[in-house]
């Protein structure tokens, strides 16, 4: 599943002619990459709650913003956690979003949880 079908992501533009202000990078493209991580997530928890939050524009100039990736903040609470600790939990998130983070997330932030642990 990679975002924009084919080619490198966009990064950021510039306005014409204007005063040089530089367009927020990637609006469009962060909210397309935020339906992405939701469908994904969703599909493979069927999450409770599921709090998602762009973090990109904290981490501009950021080597690893530079490639055009995005760097997210996510909260999922599910029953496909029980029995599993931080580590395992964190690895079934990855693998979850395998696919976007090989083309569309630098990085990550997981607050994984069951139901009862909220």
């Amino acid at each position: 599943m990679r975002l924009g079908g084919q080619g490198p992501v966009r990064r950021g533009w510039r306005l014409p002619e204007s005063d040089g202000e530089t367009v927020q990078e990637g609006a469009a493209l962060s909210t397309e990459r935020e339906h992405l991580i939701r469908q994904c997530l969703t599909a493979a928890f069927k999450p409770e709650e599921l709090l998602l939050k762009d973090q990109s524009h904290l981490h501009a100039g950021h080597e690893g913003a530079r490639d055009g990736k995005g760097h997210f903040d996510v909260t999922i609470v599910s029953e496909s956690f029980t029995g599993s600790n931080r580590v395992q939990r964190h690895r079934m998130v990855y693998d979850a979003l395998s696919d976007l983070l090989d083309t569309d997330i630098h990085a990550i932030r997981i607050k994984a949880l069951t139901p009862s642990e909220r």
